[in-house]
């Protein structure tokens, strides 16, 4: 699979799809949406758009909650986490580009519940790959996408969105 064959409109629509489905499904009113930078927060963008959700879009940055951070250092453009309403006892839906390790979303979850207790957390993701480290599971997926071993998927934009899937480099001796 490519960059080429990946349509991100379809991939966008089917995560909405998923979203609106689960929201149903669950009798959720009125959750709220919280995307993770970057890529999360411009997928987050466009399914707030796409649901028509009426409470403001948060973001979170987990620059801090890495637990890679002291092997890779600080992100160098970490930026405020925006929570415009309170989380506790309310349904979220955490949104993210990649699924990939989990390791993500575990430092996304640990932050969020920093700022309070959630009611409940779905998630939702555009692109849900191989390769899972920890035990987390996506609620709503735009595409499952399998790589060969050495290939990295990267989100792009934030205009145009577009998917760029890269072999990664492998350091000589």
């Amino acid at each position: 699979m490519n960059a080429k064959e990946l349509d991100i409109d379809l991939a966008l629509s089917n995560v909405a799809q998923a979203v609106s489905t689960t929201l149903e499904a669950r009798n959720i009113h009125s959750p709220i949406m919280i995307g993770i930078h970057t890529g999360g927060v411009w997928i987050a963008q466009q399914l707030h758009r796409r649901l028509g959700l009426s409470e403001p879009l948060g973001t979170l940055d987990i620059s801090f909650y890495r637990d890679d951070f002291t092997r890779v250092g600080i992100n160098p453009q970490v930026r405020p986490s925006a929570l415009p309403l309170s989380v506790d006892d309310r349904h979220i839906i955490l949104v993210d580009d990649v699924l990939y390790t989990g390791r993500t979303i575990r430092a996304a979850m640990n932050e969020l519940f920093d700022y309070g207790r959630p009611a409940s957390i779905m998630l939702a993701v555009l692109v849900e790959r191989d390769g899972r480290e920890l035990p987390i599971q996506a609620d709503a997926v735009g595409q499952h996408v399998a790589l060969a071993e050495g290939e990295q998927i990267k989100l792009q934009g934030p205009e145009p969105l577009t998917l760029a899937i890269t072999r990664a480099r492998v350091a000589s001796a």
